[in-house]
């Protein structure tokens, strides 16, 4: 019988942004339909280590953060506010509060999505909201670069955004069955174009850890290591991941990163513990997967680092006994 064909994996290009902001999932803290006539003033608390997001279908208003000149949001524009700050959306400058947005009584669709009707009689905005979290840890280092409004006109000439915005205003201009999963999907992929678009063109997202992510050399090195947290690197393994010498790796990776290159592994493997610790692992499994031989080594690395104990993080995640009670009763 002739010899069967040898099959040979097809070579993969990697870029290291993209692996970046591959993996990127979100997690909705809430999503809303809000249907507004004015005036009306809607005030959007703070939720730490989230991003919001507006975008407009019909109409317009202000978005108004702290410190931070209005934005003027209209009917195909987007908004997101990435730092987890409270803001407002307003449908005119003074318009007098209507209520914070977690209070005011809405027409709920399953935990996390609701229709809000809210205001007067006059011009209506149409929108959805969201506020939402990453799984990832490396996320948390890319909401911490980009800027406190990240507004994208529905002008712009993408015209993979502008169908997405044309689907979901479709979507909330006749809600269906399914629709409030069909516009949560459409708004996830929005966010992601959103911040891909700010990558691409941001003079900010040239330097730091994401400049150097850029790199051909540093890229590869920093992309195994945000692969793989735990593996037993050194400046040498990671120089060889680079194909740079040891001593050209460690003076370039921290011009370009702005810390030595040891110091951001450790970054990366306590932030990858934390999220690990907050989903219920055992501090000694984290830490043989953190490639430490002891729990109090480990230990002592996470609290320099993240300024508290892992068992302190992983209780504070854990749900209360009164909240597992009412979560198998209801």
């Amino acid at each position: 019988m002739p010899d069967r064909p040898v099959l040979v994996a097809p070579q993969i290009s990697r870029d290291p942004l993209g692996e970046a902001l591959f993996p990127v999932r979100m997690q909705g803290v809430f999503y809303s339909h809000t249907d507004a006539g004015a005036p009306w003033a809607l005030e959007i608390p703070p939720y730490p280590d989230c991003l919001a997001f507006h975008v407009v279908a019909e109409g317009g208003c202000l978005l108004e953060v702290d410190r931070e000149p209005p934005v003027q949001l209209r009917a195909g524009d987007m908004a997101l506010v990435p730092h987890g700050r409270g803001h407002w959306l307003r449908s005119e400058p003074g318009a007098a509060a209507t209520g914070r947005v977690d209070e005011l009584p809405q027409r709920m669709f399953g935990e996390r999505y609701s229709i809000l009707r809210c205001g007067g009689d006059g011009p209506r905005t149409v929108m959805i909201c969201g506020v939402v979290s990453f799984e990832q840890p490396s996320v948390g280092r890319l909401l911490d670069v980009l800027p406190p409004i990240l507004y994208r006109p529905g002008g712009e000439d993408d015209s993979r955004v502008r169908d997405v915005l044309r689907l979901m205003a479709a979507e909330l201009r006749h809600m269906r069955p399914g629709g409030e999963a069909v516009t949560v999907r459409l708004a996830d992929v929005l966010v992601i174009e959103a911040i891909r678009a700010w990558l691409a063109e941001a003079p900010a997202a040239r330097t730091g850890w994401l400049g150097a992510l850029r790199d051909p050399q540093l890229g590869r090195a920093i992309s195994a290591v945000h692969r793989d947290p735990g593996a037993p690197w050194t400046v040498a393994t990671l120089a060889r991941e680079a194909a740079m010498s040891r001593s050209a790796f460690a003076a370039r990776f921290t011009e370009l990163v702005g810390e030595p290159a040891m110091r951001y592994v450790t970054r990366c493997r306590m932030e990858a513990a934390r999220t690990r610790l907050a989903h219920g692992d055992t501090v000694a499994a984290v830490a043989a997967t953190m490639g430490y031989q002891s729990e109090a080594a480990f230990s002592r690395a996470f609290t320099r680092m993240a300024g508290a104990t892992p068992g302190g993080v992983r209780r504070a995640a854990a749900p209360s006994p009164a909240h597992s009670n009412a979560a198998t009763t209801s």
